[in-house]
């Protein structure tokens, strides 16, 4: 456990060798500097991922996407020209959220295979997340850089959540999933808990959502050009990252005082 804490809490640099590897000569070499990525939200392809440079990318304002529908078979990386992202000031919770809030109860890390494989499912439109995928995100997640917020209701049953990478004051959140039979609201309630784990000690920690959906605009995301998110990253991976807590000792309804630890 104490290998985790010092993960989360510390930064890219140093906090793991492989991931260092890749910062700055071999992702320049791979999509060009900055100023040379295309107007388009697709900077670049490798045949493969791992870990490590995933990790890279996330803290060089990129994230993959596999490209199975256009028929290649390796990964696209995005950097969208408007990105979507939440500020945890601005999050809008609704009377119907806030009553969703006291009817389920939440908690970190405490399923996140399952979390992953019900935003994974295949029946769900659009579906993107593939057996790399999977295996990439659990690596980070089993190396304390990934992290799952789950949503149970009454009867113990998981019925929605979200999972996403946390690189100091980054978290990029990857994904979302509820119940539809069980779940109305699952996936919200996830998110007000995340944005609460991201404001501890009044943290300002950027909330990445790669791109702004008519869902996330009702809870309050925003879109920013590319360039200002880039600053944005700079600034929040300068930043401690969120004190994420313990699984066993995270789980609670409803939201945590003002002002207390969480």
């Amino acid at each position: 456990m104490s290998s985790d804490v010092r993960m989360r809490n510390g930064s890219v640099r140093g906090a793991t060798a492989g991931a260092d590897a890749y910062i700055g000569p071999v992702l320049t070499d791979l999509f060009g500097d900055v100023s040379q990525w295309p107007d388009q939200d697709l900077v670049g392809f490798t045949e493969t991922l791992d870990a490590d440079f995933t990790l890279a990318a996330y803290a060089a304002g990129l994230f993959p996407m596999p490209l199975h529908e256009s028929g290649y078979e390796g990964i696209g990386w995005w950097s969208p020209v408007n990105r979507g992202v939440l500020p945890l000031q601005g999050l809008r919770v609704s009377h119907s959220l806030r009553r969703s809030l006291n009817r389920y109860t939440t908690s970190i890390d405490r399923d996140f295979e399952r979390v992953l494989l019900g935003c994974a499912d295949p029946s769900r439109p659009y579906g993107w997340i593939d057996e790399d995928i999977r295996a990439v995100y659990t690596e980070l997640h089993e190396r304390g850089w990934v992290h799952s917020v789950e949503t149970w209701d009454d009867e113990g049953r998981l019925v929605g959540g979200l999972y996403g990478v946390s690189v100091r004051g980054l978290f990029a959140g990857e994904s979302m999933f509820h119940d539809p039979r069980y779940g109305r609201d699952a996936s919200k309630v996830a998110l007000v808990r995340l944005v609460d784990e991201l404001s501890v000690d009044g943290r300002a920690a950027l909330l990445d959502v790669q791109w702004l959906t008519p869902h996330l605009a009702s809870l309050g995301g925003v879109e920013v050009p590319r360039r200002h998110y880039l600053e944005l990253l700079g600034d929040a991976l300068g930043e401690p990252g969120a004190p994420w807590p313990r699984p066993a000792e995270s789980t609670r309804r409803g939201r945590a005082p003002e002002g207390l630890p969480r």
